[in-house]
């Protein structure tokens, strides 16, 4: 089943087109790795993906998920490591924008921030200041926040910035699991281009367009692959 339908999109801002006609589908439980090199539009086409900004021109549909249904992970900045809140506060507000306007938290929605909190494995910080915590630590609890938006799709941006590679291999680990076990469709933007091909099963690669889509086993027997990855294109 399509989960999402992205047909001849664009977008820009001041005057700027940042996407230029990006075509691609995605079926439930695909796992995506948007690659490119940088200013090449791939924060801009996934802030078009969460309703944060229209295109231009062209349709992003969705089929059985809404846009406030989306785990979002973003790229962290110095205020978000810094935010002070508990563990349990931190995830548990990932409940908000499926929440409306109801005053107080539910009881289903304090269980369902247990229920990520344990699947993440991070029970024992529950109570711990999340300024406190290290950056894979912090990364943990944002995806566990991010799964408590949705049940369908999360969308990743740049997730192992910072990481050191033992914390990196951990947090592909387990969006990996979320994925395969779950089922969660997953949308990754990703610098790592040896990391996008062992875990995505299909690439999108951008250079404002479309530079491919499709399979990761296909787009491996690609020049733009082998370059990205340090090797020779073909004459």
């Amino acid at each position: 089943m399509k989960l999402i339908h992205c047909k001849n999109v664009t977008m820009g801002y001041d005057g700027h087109i940042a996407v230029n006609n990006i075509s691609f589908d995605l079926e439930q439980g695909d796992y995506l790795c948007i690659v490119g090199e940088n200013g090449t539009g791939k924060s801009t086409l996934m802030k078009g993906i969460l309703g944060l900004l229209k295109p231009i021109s062209g349709q992003i549909a969705f089929n059985d998920i809404k846009q406030n249904e989306i785990g979002y992970l973003p790229q962290q900045t110095i205020v978000q490591k810094d935010f002070p809140a508990n563990v349990f506060e931190v995830v548990l507000s990932g409940c908000l924008n499926r929440r409306g306007f109801l005053p107080f938290y539910s009881k289903k929605e304090k269980a369902r921030a247990r229920e990520n909190i344990a699947k993440l494995g991070i029970n024992e910080l529950k109570k711990k200041s999340y300024r406190d915590l290290s950056g894979g630590q912090q990364q943990r609890v944002l995806l566990a926040r991010a799964l408590c938006a949705t049940e369908k799709l999360l969308l990743l941006d740049e997730p192992v910035t910072g990481l050191d590679p033992v914390m990196t291999k951990e947090l592909y680990a387990l969006i990996s699991k979320l994925n395969k076990e779950l089922g969660i469709t997953v949308i990754m933007i990703s610098h790592d281009i040896n990391s996008a091909v062992q875990y995505g099963n299909k690439i999108l690669h951008m250079n404002i367009k479309t530079g491919f889509f499709g399979l990761t086993k296909e787009y491996l027997a690609t020049d733009i692959c082998r370059r990205m990855m340090g090797g020779v294109e073909n004459a």
